[in-house]
This record gives structure tokens, C-alpha cells and sequence, in this order.
């Protein structure tokens, strides 16, 4: 669901991009059937396009402030992707002044890289490419400097815009004219690229380990203890109480790393005169406390189930 426009050539390189996002919810037949009428240009407005969904049983989020385009070093990066059930499938331009490489990803593996010097290279449905190369063919002008080029990128996306709902009707354009040779360019793209994809799988790395880390505070924080019982009284000094906790309780901290398991004592502090060995300590409405008069009890750590 994207236009991305790339010019590359010995005055540099231009890339022109929409900014529309769209996520669909619904029965797979039926998205099949919405995407081919999208793709062959049955639906030419968003009016059309969210009513089509509509009668097909399909969710629409429409979005239109989504970032295609990145300077990244001397070069401009350019990516159209799409999310699959395990895995997110992108597609990149990376342009600079006489050269650019074309990179497949799935996840942060590369699949495929092609490169080349110079010429315009269309990134879309085919539709929406059909559209954009007619216009290309009627309105460019090689001899114009990158911003007129610019300029006329924009001018294609407003029209394709206005003739499928694949496009949207914001944009955003680059341009980025370093001094390269075809070979100093493809020496600076493959050093670019590299570390541009390595950025990627240390990004797809830690959002894995925060994912796995935010898994383990949904799971503990089910376990989270709001009634029920959690241990006995075995010691008192003061205000200060030693608490065995029962065979289904355990003690963590913040970070959801066990400080006492089950059997093991845990320090907490009591205002209460009337407390005994063996006194039963409960959880009570999410409020700690002893069993026979509930009386308050506080600790420094989470109580929870095994």
C-alpha cells in the first residue's frame, strides 16, 4: 500500500514517497477479494474503498503518517513492507549520486541485492506503478535540476492518489547529491547498507527481548496474589515479624526475580500489639493483613501464586 519514486543519476538522487499505512482485520477470502479490486483499480476513493470493506465483513484503519523515506549516511533509503504472521517481509531502495541497491529482507535476512548507476525506479502495486510510469513517461524532464524532479514526483503521487486509495494524499520527498563515482557509490551503498541492516537485527533483537521481557511481567503480574492465604507467623521482634510463606507462595522483587520461595521466611512489619507465633497471614481484598482480626501487616516484596 505504498508509492515509493526514485531518481538516480550523476546529479544525485530524489525519492519521493506517500505516507499511507493500512491495516485490515477480517476473513482471509474476502481480504483476498478487497485486494484484488484494490490492485486492479475497481476502488478509486477511500469512500468507496472503506464501504467496499464494509459489505466484505472487513476492519479498516486507514493512516496516512507513516515515514517511507530515510537519509541514512549520503544515501536516501526508501522501504515498502509487509507484515506476515511470523515475520515482516521489507523491501528497500538505497539511492545516492550514481548508484543505487535494491535489498529483500525477511525479518533482518538479506534475500535479495541488486545494484545499479542510474535510472527511475518505482516501488507499488502494480496498479498504482502503471499509473505513476504513464505520468513519468508524459511529464519528465532529465535536463531539470533534483528539486523540479522532486516536484514532479509529488505532482505524480497527487494524481495516483486521486485514483486509488493505495496511495495516499500526504508525501514526503528527499534529496541527497554527494560527489560520487559509479564506484565510489557502490563502495559507500555496500558500507551504508551493511551497517544500516545491522542496525536493524540488533533493533529486531532487543524489541524481541522486550517482548519476552513484558510476556514475563503479564505472566507474573497474573500471579499477583489479591486474596488468599500466604504463610504463618514464626518470630516477632517488635514491629518486625518473620513470615513463613505456604507451599504455593513466593516472594518477588520489581523485577520479577524470586527473593523467597515457598517454606522460606520474608520480614514484614506490623503496628499490631495482639500478633503470636503461628498467627495465619492472608491476603484479604488485595490488602495484606492477619488472618483473625485483619489487622494490617506491610512488606518491601511481591507476594505471588507459584
Amino acid at each position: 500500500m505504498s508509492l515509493i519514486i526514485a531518481y538516480i543519476g550523476k546529479k544525485g538522487c530524489v525519492m519521493a514517497a506517500d505516507k499511507r499505512k493500512i491495516g485490515y482485520f477480517g476473513d482471509k477470502e474476502n481480504l483476498d477479494t478487497l485486494e484484488k479490486e484494490l490492485y486492479e483499480g475497481v476502488i478509486d476513493n477511500d469512500e468507496d474503498f472503506l464501504n467496499r470493506a464494509a459489505e466484505l465483513g472487513i476492519s479498516i484503519k486507514i493512516t496516512d503518517d507513516a515515514s517511507k523515506l530515510k537519509v541514512v549516511g549520503n544515501c536516501i533509503r526508501g522501504e515498502v513492507s509487509t507484515k506476515g504472521t511470523f515475520e515482516t517481509r521489507r523491501r528497500r531502495i538505497y539511492g545516492t549520486t550514481n548508484g543505487y541497491q535494491i535489498v529483500e529482507l525477511i525479518g533482518s535476512d538479506t534475500k535479495s541485492r541488486k545494484a545499479g548507476s542510474k535510472g527511475i525506479i518505482i516501488f507499488g502495486n502494480k496498479y498504482a506503478k502503471e499509473l505513476a510510469e504513464n505520468l513519468i513517461s508524459r511529464e519528465w524532464k532529465s535536463s531539470q535540476s533534483l528539486r523540479y524532479m522532486g516536484d514532479v514526483f509529488e505532482a505524480i503521487l497527487t494524481e495516483v492518489a486521486s485514483k486509488t486509495p493505495t496511495v495516499g494524499n500526504k508525501f514526503d520527498v528527499l534529496i541527497q547529491q554527494p560527489s560520487f563515482s559509479d564506484t565510489s557509490a557502490q563502495r559507500h551503498l555496500n558500507m551504508t547498507i551493511d551497517q544500516d541492516i545491522k542496525v536493524l537485527t540488533k533493533f529486531r533483537q532487543e524489541l524481541a527481548e522486550k517482548l519476552l521481557q513484558q510476556s514475563r511481567e503479564i505472566e507474573m503480574a497474573d500471579k499477583i496474589i489479591d486474596n488468599g492465604n500466604v504463610g504463618k507467623v514464626v518470630s516477632i521482634d517488635g514491629n518486625m515479624i518473620q513470615v513463613q510463606l505456604n507451599d504455593k507462595t513466593q516472594a518477588v522483587d520489581d523485577n520479577w526475580k524470586q527473593l523467597a520461595g515457598p517454606g522460606e521466611n520474608v520480614l514484614m512489619f506490623t503496628e499490631s500489639e495482639d500478633i503470636k507465633v503461628g498467627d495465619k497471614v492472608v491476603i484479604k481484598d488485595e490488602n495484606l493483613c492477619l488472618k483473625k482480626d485483619k489487622s494490617s501487616l506491610r512488606c518491601d516484596i511481591i507476594l505471588c501464586s507459584l
